[in-house]
């Protein structure tokens, strides 16, 4: 249990440490974020500061991660999707800056990546790690097997908990910190299951995430952009399904879920009727307009992420 602390003790140094370099590096280079002229106004004084703050996160998760844990096959698949996520999110960043916009890759090349990932993952599970097609449901104790719906089932959990995450990343510290909430719920199932490795690889993201948010924290030094939230997303999503908790993602990640139902029922309402539900999408922005101040939307955020993760830990009850 003590390496566990030593590891989220060296994400967060480490974090601390590599911070200050890798952000006078993006200032040198100038990879500053393209601020939309579509959102809150204020947000525009945030254009120029420095974008792929996400590199920060995945060099200290990786760097606590093998200095106290040994790898095993889930270890390696919980690396190999944060890591390939995070390479696509550090390519859809790099064409923003180059290109001078605030979209990077083209949709499909950014999906074609997620799904092979997600694939490739959900292959694996059921036959190189078996652990089988079958998914906990919470609060009823018990489990329904997907069967040859399981590996369309785990693209579409990766995808989405990787892109829900992209979304919910627009204020400063809101992405790292509820990722810190949720994290710390996986590392209590982890723990819970005996998967002391990835027990191991979640107190890595909490400690990587609370260095980052030290940074990260409101006016932000860096932001995490795509290398930061699709590497999470994808983080988060490979331990649900390594632990088959894909479903209590659902509430333990509910901030993540309410971010991307807001879009969803905003583009479906505007299209449909050409109204809009919410002032702007994602949430967080509607809260904005609405006078509340960043931080307060930051904060509330949190605590709402704190509660769903309590009522998602709730749901192991009778496993």
């Amino acid at each position: 249990m003590i390496d566990l602390v030593y590891t989220a003790a060296v994400a967060f140094a480490f974090a601390l440490l590599v911070g200050p370099i890798i952000i006078k590096l993006l200032r040198k280079l100038k990879l500053g974020q393209n601020i939309r002229e579509v959102g809150p106004k204020r947000h525009l004084e945030k254009s120029g500061t420095p974008t792929m703050g996400g590199v920060i996160i995945l060099i200290s998760l990786l760097t606590a991660v093998l200095l106290f844990t040994e790898v095993t096959d889930k270890l390696f698949w919980a690396l190999f999707v944060t890591l390939s996520y995070g390479l696509i999110g550090l390519l859809d960043d790099s064409i923003k800056i180059i290109a001078d916009r605030s979209l990077g890759l083209k949709v499909k090349h950014k999906v074609v990546g997620q799904l092979l990932v997600g694939g490739l993952l959900g292959y694996n599970v059921l036959n190189t790690l078996e652990i089988g097609s079958e998914v906990l449901l919470p609060f009823l104790g018990n489990s329904i097997d997907l069967g040859i719906l399981f590996i369309p089932f785990v693209i579409l959990v990766v995808i989405g908990t990787a892109n829900a995450v992209n979304l919910t990343d627009g204020l400063d510290g809101l992405a790292a910190g509820v990722t810190i909430i949720v994290a710390i719920s996986y590392t209590i199932i982890s723990l819970s299951f005996g998967h002391y490795d990835l027990a191991s690889f979640t107190v890595a993201i909490v400690g990587s995430c609370l260095g980052f948010a030290w940074f990260n924290s409101h006016p932000a030094q860096v932001f995490m952009g795509d290398t930061g939230s699709l590497a999470l997303g994808g983080a988060i999503a490979v331990v649900a399904v390594l632990t088959r908790t894909q479903l209590f993602l659902l509430i333990i990640g509910g901030v993540y879920v309410i971010e991307t139902l807001a879009v969803i029922i905003q583009v479906t309402s505007y299209k449909l009727t050409g109204k809009r539900v919410f002032r702007m999408s994602p949430l967080h922005h509607h809260f904005e307009l609405k006078g509340w101040a960043e931080s307060k939307v930051v904060i509330r955020f949190w605590i709402l992420a704190a509660v769903l993760s309590f009522l998602g830990l709730l749901g192991l009850t009778g496993i």
